[in-house]
Parts: C-alpha cells; structure tokens; sequence
C-alpha cells in the first residue's frame, strides 16, 4: 500500500512521504525521512575525515604525500650515487681504451644507447649533420668525429661530460648545452657510450 503524500516541508517521522511546497518551472520535489543506518554512516563519514584531517595534516601522525616523494626520491638519489661511485672505481682512461671500449658486446650496448639518447643532437653518424632531401642541416649537437673534445680529450673527462652534462660556466655549442645524462642513465649506460665514442676515434685515443 502506497503511503499517503503530504504537503509540507520535510518529513518527520519514519514511513511520511511531504511533497514539498517550492515548486521551480513545474519541477516539484518529494521529502522523505532517512533510515538511521544512513544517517549514523553519513555523520559517521563525517567526524572520520574531520579525525583523519587533524591528524593527518597537523599532528604528523602520518607522512604526507609530498614527503614519501621526497624520501623515494632522496633513496632512488642514494641508490645512484652509490653505483656511480662503483663504477668510477672500477674505471680509469686505460680500462676504458683497453677493455670496455675493445669489446664488441659493449661497444655494441653503448651504440644502442647512443641511438635512443644521443643521435638526436649528435646524428647517428656522429657528424651532428642531418640529410634533409639532400640539403645537410647542422644539429644542436657537437660532432663527435672532428678530433675535437671542448671539455677534456680522456676517456674519463668524456665519461664525466656525458654523465655531469656541459659545465655550468661554459655557454655550450653554439648556445646548446648537453644535459646530464646521468640522471637518466646507469653509470653502466654512460660507460658503454664512453667506449662507444672511443671505438669510434680510434685515431684520438690509440684505441
């Protein structure tokens, strides 16, 4: 049995249907009481985020967002430092030229490297020139194949160039500065691009 409608404002007592007394462009609107359950969830909702918000974001009862980024972010930085600096002790000018740079499997890693990261500026022939239907465009890129090392001809002075990027005093090639790949990349990754380099310029490092 359909319960009985009332004009009024709001229901009052359990099962009381009130049709509203507003009415807007023919719109009328029905007014009925809410179960308990309903009502103790939805207040209970309430003084929960109020809690939670207190002591969430004034009683340091639990790590912000932005804080477990930065502690991710600091650990990832750690995890880092710590591989370079295993790696830069394994690593001198001679160990570059004699051994990474004259092994294939790694020549042929940093070569990969290289074409993901470095061609874009450098060309994939190292003449940091791109073929445009015929007509040669200079890229951002210095050429890596001129005999010619801005910033330090060893081994390791190019490791750190690819890994530290163009120092900040220096104004760059033609106003373009590298970045510091080795934010991007393992010191593993920076080495093989290294030994790359120098399979590539035998003449430079009597490699």
């Amino acid at each position: 049995m359909n319960p009985e409608i009332k004009r009024g404002n709001y229901a009052k007592e359990k099962g009381e249907v009130i049709l509203r007394e507003h009415e807007y462009d023919g719109i009328q609107e029905f007014d009925q009481k809410l179960p308990n359950w309903w009502l103790f969830t939805f207040y209970g909702g309430i003084v929960w985020f109020v809690t939670y918000w207190v002591l969430y974001y004034h009683a340091g009862w639990s790590a912000t967002d932005e804080q477990k980024i930065i502690t991710q972010v600091a650990a990832l930085q750690e995890r880092k430092d710590a591989e370079l600096a295993a790696t830069l002790a394994s690593l001198d000018d001679k160990t570059l030229i004699e051994h990474w740079a004259s092994d294939p499997a790694v020549v042929a890693a940093g070569e990969a490297t290289y074409a993901v990261s470095c061609s874009a500026c450098h060309a994939a022939d190292l003449s940091a020139m791109m073929d445009a239907g015929g007509t040669k465009i200079a890229l951002p890129g210095r050429p890596l194949t001129d005999g010619h090392w801005e910033y330090g001809s060893k081994p390791m002075e190019i490791f750190k160039l690819i890994n530290e990027g163009t120092p900040a005093e220096a104004t760059g090639y033609n106003g373009a500065k590298m970045q510091a790949w080795g934010q991007i990349l393992t010191p593993k990754q920076v080495a093989e691009v290294t030994a790359f380099l120098i399979s590539k310029n035998p003449q430079d490092f009597g490699s």
